[in-house]
């Protein structure tokens, strides 16, 4: 029972760290992709939110420091979600979803699975 209390607690903060990650990300592709592509800016948001996002899964949502071997395993991680991410960003631009939307559904298909890979690198015995 205590175990399920903290793997709770620890979504949620990585929800709140999500969220905020996420808000930095798509308050910058919502900027920027007036001025440049939809990719491009996706990217470039999504480059800068996970920069945010490392520290502060690291010390808020795991309560650890950052490692080298963290950032690379969260980098590969992020590696995975951006691919799907992007791919599913394009679907939804294809069907026709509009591009300040499109992202919205990214989100919401995305975030469990990265949840799981996120997790499994903060949480691995092997520092």
């Amino acid at each position: 029972m205590i175990q399920r209390k903290k793997l709770f607690a620890t979504f949620v903060r990585f929800g709140l760290v999500g969220v905020l990650a996420t808000a930095l990300h798509y308050g910058l592709y919502y900027l920027l992709h007036f001025i440049m592509g939809a990719n491009a800016a996706f990217t470039v948001g999504y480059l800068l939110g996970f920069v945010a996002n490392f520290y502060l899964t690291s010390y808020f949502t795991f309560g650890t420091s950052p490692s080298w071997r963290k950032l690379f395993g969260m980098g590969g991680a992020h590696a995975v979600n951006y691919l799907l991410q992007i791919g599913l960003l394009n679907f939804f631009l294809w069907t026709g979803v509009d591009e300040v939307w499109a992202p919205l559904p990214v989100y919401a298909i995305t975030v469990p699975v990265n949840f799981i890979l996120v997790r499994f690198v903060f949480t691995s015995k092997n520092e």
